[in-house]
């Protein structure tokens, strides 16, 4: 603990000055970002040749007559029943050929109506788009041919404001429809279509954003921005009202939710930082909530007046709030999607202070609104700091299973390593375990058959005592070699050999062998079957066979090899192989007890036939197999039942 501690501090006194450095270095860019903002805002817009351009007007006004020039502000806030009429004159060369001339207004608030030589040939009115004070519609009329006249002709604008800002009118244009049109198209596309297609993209990424709050309801900040986007849109789509109908309530509370949507942002903002949700966080909200309300309780003018007074100055504390925010968290995750909202933050703040001082004419402006392209250029920074937050945790997701599936190969080539390990290991046991079980054999039979040979030789007694017992060992010999053969499970092949050397024992002692085959397949065919297996069941085999031709005086013995099926309640039927050996000889006695019981004590006549039953059952048990034991006048039947499958050891012997 006493050293944890210090290197903690260490840490975060080599942290510290990291992160000064950076927030420095954001906070020097954000002045870079606005003055390039002012530069590129100070751009021109596209306009038509100036020799086109008409901007000495008579201006009259709650009956009072001025000279003025355009671009003009006017002095009422509202004056849709009383407009003002801005009066001029252009000059029309006449001649041939006579293209056709078209009146452009650039810029315009609220509404406008165009008339030439008294005719009115545009009203704005008809166009509600055109009418937004958020937005710098132009408007374009071709003037009829027949409405002209060579020289002279007067042009009359009568301006409808309907508030809550000041009428503006914007100098206009007049002249061939070829020289002005390109200039109307340009704006159109750059304050018409240029905030379409950011509102669609905003439309799309609530769509997205509302998607992924359903699917991760523990992270609430995408679906505070997605009512944030989908107020936004509702903002951008419905128009102003200009008469009374069944939607201009619901028009004028979506026109007015701009501190709504402020306010979803910034909370938007703490969620997506980390912050925790103050206790009366909800009263962020407040402001929204009372301009909608004058919305809904109140008429058109009340609504303006609101959002005037309550909903500006609150769009602007909290987009300085916001600020404040992206800065803390530049300061604390020093990433690049911190610095990226910061950026577009500082061109909104921009874009909004600018429009706040032409509203206000506090500095000299043709009153050109950037505010709201600018937030779509905030919202298109947002979707794309979401983008790369998202690509960033497929790229981790990607490297972590890069790593899981290095990870896994690795111990999967762990295993392989200890698999083979112990395989060889078992491969070694199986191989000693069969060593074993061959030495012991050879002991039990071949060696046993040695030193009868070696006692009968001591004795001098070279009789056919000698010959039987060396016959024997062969005989033993060659069972153990044979057993060891390869016989892949088939156990047909290895009672095939027992078959010619059981012939071979039985000739001289003039015994016939009667092989009968109750079934086609023979036996079932055992992978597991061992040699250890094999020298059991032959050697059991030999036992049935030599205790016929010693005690039972048989004359013939019969081999049956038939495949019985055990049929079971809960499972597959299971074949298993049957051998029975019967004799036609005079049998022994068996005590009752053991005559169905494959584990009890035989009870022959002579020790010597007693001793061979016990190493049958032996055997047979060793092999998993069981034996059934008759005897009685007619012969003798011994039959062995093999396991459906061969034990891997001799365990089962007990």
């Amino acid at each position: 603990m006493t050293e944890a501690a210090p290197s903690t501090v260490s840490s975060g006194r080599r942290r510290w000055p990291k992160r000064a450095t950076l927030l420095v270095q954001y906070l020097l860019l954000q002045p870079l970002i606005i003055v390039l903002c002012l530069l590129v805002l100070r751009i021109p817009p596209p306009e038509p040749p100036s020799r086109y351009l008409v901007t000495d007007f008579n201006l009259r006004e709650s009956g009072a007559e001025q000279v003025v020039t355009l671009p003009h502000f006017t002095a009422s806030r509202h004056t849709m029943n009383d407009p003002p009429r801005y009066s001029g004159r252009f000059t029309w060369p006449g001649g041939e050929p006579r293209p056709a001339w078209s009146v452009m207004l650039p810029r315009f608030t609220n509404g406008v109506e165009v008339a030439i030589n008294g005719v009115v040939i545009l009203d704005s009115r008809r166009n509600p788009a055109a009418n937004r004070p958020d937005r710098n519609t132009p408007e374009i009329a071709v003037i009829p041919a027949s409405l002209l006249r060579e020289g002279t002709n007067d042009l009359s604008i009568r301006l409808f404001v309907w508030g809550p800002i000041r009428g503006f009118l914007d100098r206009l244009y007049v002249g061939p429809d070829a020289e002005l049109r390109p200039s109307y198209d340009m704006r159109m596309l750059l304050f018409v279509t240029l905030p379409v297609v950011f509102s669609a993209w905003q439309a799309i990424l609530a769509v997205i954003l509302g998607i992924m709050w359903v699917m991760r309801r523990h992270e609430p900040a995408y679906g505070v921005l997605a009512a944030a986007m989908a107020i936004g849109v509702g903002q951008a789509f419905f128009q102003t009202p200009l008469e009374a109908s069944a939607f201009s309530r619901l028009n004028a509370i979506l026109i007015s939710a701009a501190p709504l949507e402020s306010a979803l942002v910034l909370a938007f903002a703490l969620l997506f930082f980390g912050w925790k949700w103050p206790r009366y966080g909800w009263l962020i909200f407040a402001p929204g909530l009372v301009v909608a309300a004058a919305g809904l309780v109140g008429d058109a003018t009340l609504s303006r007046d609101a959002f005037m007074l309550v909903g500006a100055p609150t769009v602007g504390l909290y987009l300085i709030a916001l600020a404040l925010v992206i800065g803390h968290a530049v300061w604390q995750r020093q990433d690049a999607v911190s610095v990226m909202l910061g950026c577009a933050l500082t061109i909104v703040l921009t874009c909004w202070v600018l429009d706040l001082l032409s509203v206000t004419q506090l500095v000299p402006s043709r009153r050109i609104m950037f505010a709201r392209l600018s937030y779509s250029a905030m919202l298109v920074a947002i979707g794309a700091a979401l983008t790369w937050r998202f690509a960033r945790a497929l790229n981790q997701v990607d490297g972590f299973a890069a790593s899981m599936v290095a990870q896994v190969r690795e111990a999967e080539d762990k295993l392989k390593a200890s698999f083979v390990r112990e395989e060889e290991r078992a491969r070694a046991a199986a191989l000693a375990r069969e060593r074993t079980r061959l030495m012991r054999d050879l002991h039990d039979g071949l060696g046993g058959q040695l030193v009868s040979i070696v006692a009968l030789s001591e004795r001098g007694n070279a009789g056919a005592g000698i010959g039987d017992a060396a016959r024997a060992a062969l005989k033993d010999l060659r069972l153990v070699i044979d057993s060891m053969d390869d016989i892949g499970g088939d156990l047909m092949l290895a009672l095939g050999s027992w078959r010619e050397r059981a012939t071979a024992q039985l000739r001289p002692h003039d015994i016939a062998l009667v092989w009968r085959a109750v079934d086609p397949q023979g036996l079932p065919v055992h992978p597991e079957l061992r040699p250890w297996h094999v020298i059991q069941i032959v050697r059991l085999l030999d036992e049935a066979v030599t205790n016929a031709v010693k005690h039972a005086e048989a004359r013939r013995i019969t081999v049956s090899i038939e495949t019985t099926i055990d049929v079971q309640a809960d499972s597959q039927p299971l074949a298993r192989g049957r051998i029975t050996i019967e004799d036609d000889g005079k049998g022994f006695e068996l005590d009752p007890a053991d005559r169905w019981d494959p584990g009890g004590e035989a009870a022959a006549a002579a020790q010597h036939a007693a001793r061979g039953l016990r190493n049958m059952r032996s055997r047979a048990a060793r092999c998993g197999a069981e034996l059934e034991l008759t005897s009685d006048a007619g012969g003798t039947r011994v039959r062995l039942t093999l396991p459906h499958r061969f034990p891997d050891s001799d365990a089962a012997a007990g």
